[in-house]
């Protein structure tokens, strides 16, 4: 156990081809350490855009990309009360952020990022920034908890908490959107998903989505989803993953007082497109950044995900740690649905 397997992103200037397979040290664990032994580990469209130079958030290069992971407890450090060797866990996004708002340490300290992350076979980490996996779960399903779960739960509940019989938009069939769809279903929610073809309109109808749009054919979905609810009063919370490609027809149905919360921007950033901010007023509406969540919410949505027997959705293709560009490449052609995971040996 003295070396293992790890990608590193050398450069974000080079495509894919900064992305880099080979031998590295098993990290040393310190006193408050934890040193798990991973074995599986999940996509996120962040982990695409870093090598792609595309990331506009805090970076420190080279460095092992992938901060969605789980596996096992193999040491610990003399100091660490949380774990013990044999115990399943679940990597944290942001290590420093433990409970309340998001601050600018937090901010930086992203696995993946800043701090080394999960694609590899071995990783050290302070015992904070670790969290028991759901009993329900296995690793490859506790792998994607980290970033898009997370984040769809702070979206739901991290400021205003949805309640049931309100009425949630979700767009698209990646991570986020799906997370978000179970977690509203599980609360009582009505959902409203919008997708580009029938093939995946057909999944969403069986993961529970109440009312689909094909965005595709209805370009203004907005006014079609503000139809569908109640009174035409419109949408509680929207989980906004598109970006300056979706926020005007987001603000077309979302709710007097209701929030909008932004998570990404797949739907391109020109800035052109974008709504002008005083938009929020007449909408009389909130808009708030997301970014993933504290270890306090995690704990949170955890225990929702085990009172309520929610399981991932995963995609059925599964990549091993070797295979790793090739499910970039694959998650870049949007050929996904739900989490991409990485198996690791």
């Amino acid at each position: 156990m003295s070396s293992q397997k790890q990608w590193t992103v050398l450069n974000s200037d080079n495509d894919f081809n900064g992305l880099v397979l080979g031998d590295a040290p098993v990290p040393k664990c310190g006193e408050n350490d934890v040193l798990v032994k991973l074995n599986a580990a999940s996509l996120n469209y962040r982990d695409l855009i870093i090598p792609k130079g595309m990331y506009p958030f805090p970076l420190d290069l080279p460095v092992v990309p992938g901060s969605d992971g789980a596996g096992e407890v193999v040491e610990v450090g003399s100091k660490v009360s949380l774990f013990k060797k044999g115990d399943r866990v679940t990597t944290l996004f942001n290590q420093q952020h433990q409970y309340g708002p998001m601050d600018p340490l937090a901010a930086n300290s992203g696995l993946g990022g800043v701090i080394d992350g999960t694609l590899r076979q071995y990783g050290v980490f302070n015992e904070n920034g670790l969290v028991q996996s759901p009993k329900n779960l296995n690793d490859l399903e506790s792998a994607s908890l980290t970033c898009a779960a997370l984040t769809s739960w702070n979206a739901l509940y991290g400021l205003k908490p949805l309640l049931p019989g309100q009425v949630v938009l979700v767009q698209g069939t990646g991570g986020v959107s799906m997370f978000a769809l179970q977690f509203a279903k599980a609360a009582g929610a009505t959902v409203i998903a919008t997708t580009s073809s029938a093939e995946k309109a057909e999944k969403l109808k069986k993961l529970g989505a109440d009312h689909i749009i094909n965005y595709k054919t209805q370009t203004n979905w907005g006014e079609i989803a503000r139809g569908l609810t109640p009174n035409n009063e419109g949408v509680d919370h929207i989980v906004e993953v598109g970006g300056a490609g979706t926020l005007k027809e987001s603000l077309k149905c979302i709710k007097f007082e209701g929030i909008i919360s932004v998570i990404g921007f797949l739907g391109g950033g020109d800035p052109a497109s974008q709504p002008v901010v005083l938009e929020v007023l007449s909408k009389i509406c909130t808009v708030r950044g997301v970014y993933v969540g504290s270890k306090a919410l995690m704990k949170d949505m955890i225990r929702a995900i085990e009172v309520n027997n929610i399981h991932p959705v995963v995609d059925d293709k599964v990549f091993t740690l070797e295979q790793t560009k090739e499910a970039y490449n694959y998650m870049w052609a949007q050929k996904h649905f739900g989490k991409l995971t990485i198996k690791i040996d």
